[in-house]
């Protein structure tokens, strides 16, 4: 992850809800775990409770070059990649041990709390997610 970004590595089990007909993980439970992250990194650099629920998904684009199997550990690194003026852009990947189970971009836009209309990112908070550097993980053992 690039160094002066704000980035984060969470962990999370596989959850037997996140697992599908054929006993691997359904490829929404990669949201689930990428919000998850998210929800970590903006905790960590104090924003978290002006951003919830303020940053919908505009974009997002993901591969799956490996299955997840129910009660694996999982590490998800997310990573902001740049902040526009009222977009920012992160890239994640989802890990069990060295291998990449999922991997991919998501484009948000902050909105204000009233109508969903976009809105430059408080200069404060910019400077967090651009200069704040890898943010302490959260790891389950």
């Amino acid at each position: 992850m690039e160094q002066g970004l704000a980035s984060v590595v969470v962990q999370r089990r596989i959850d037997w809800i996140d697992t599908d007909a054929s006993g691997h993980y359904h490829n929404a439970t990669v949201w689930r775990l990428v919000e998850a992250a998210e929800a970590v990194l903006h905790d960590r650099l104090g924003i978290r409770e002006q951003t919830f629920g303020r940053t919908p998904r505009v974009r997002a684009a993901v591969e799956f070059p490996a299955a997840l199997y129910f009660h694996q550990l999982v590490d998800i690194e997310l990573a902001v990649t740049a902040v526009g003026r009222t977009s920012i852009t992160y890239r994640f990947a989802v890990r069990r041990g060295e291998r990449v189970a999922a991997a991919g971009d998501l484009v948000c836009v902050l909105v204000d709390r009233g109508g969903g209309t976009p809105v430059p990112w408080p200069d404060p908070w910019r400077t967090a997610l651009l200069t704040a550097g890898p943010q302490p993980p959260e790891r389950l053992t």
